[in-house]
């Protein structure tokens, strides 16, 4: 169970994407059920299909500056949205805008969580951790 815990991790950080997008939205889901399987089959097309899109479309990628990453992961949320009939992509202005909510809060959220020696854990941001005091003179 504990080499399962950094997929299921994972798989909550895509899920809370995905509803993020849908409470957004973007995205139209059946039932929390359909949520948990949209996450699940997304997690596999991007694991199995997208590095192989990604490779083809590489030159695209470096003429579009990187705007060509959030192409194919609009591809890939209309992938999944025809594999799964619960699960909703209205056009692919919806898909776009849907693969730049779920990167920004897959990257949100996994600022706060970091494998250390393959254990999982929530790294908490304070002022020790984050902040450094400046030390001399303030003018004012």
């Amino acid at each position: 169970m504990k080499a399962m815990r950094p997929f299921f991790i994972r798989w909550l950080v895509t899920t809370t994407s995905v509803w993020v997008a849908s409470a957004l939205g973007v995205l139209h889901f059946g039932s929390e059920g359909c949520l948990l399987g949209t996450a699940l089959v997304l997690g596999i097309v991007n694991a199995v299909v997208r590095p192989l899109v990604l490779l083809l479309s590489l030159p695209f990628i470096i003429l579009t500056l990187g705007v060509g990453i959030l192409i194919v992961n609009a591809l890939m949320l209309m992938a999944v949205s025809a594999l799964l009939p619960c699960f909703h992509v209205h056009s692919f202005g919806r898909a776009f805008l849907a693969a730049i909510i779920i990167s920004f809060v897959s990257w949100l959220l996994s600022a706060f969580i970091r494998s250390e020696n393959g254990r999982m854990s929530v790294r908490v941001i304070s002022r020790e951790d984050g902040m450094k005091q400046a030390k001399g003179r303030v003018i004012e």
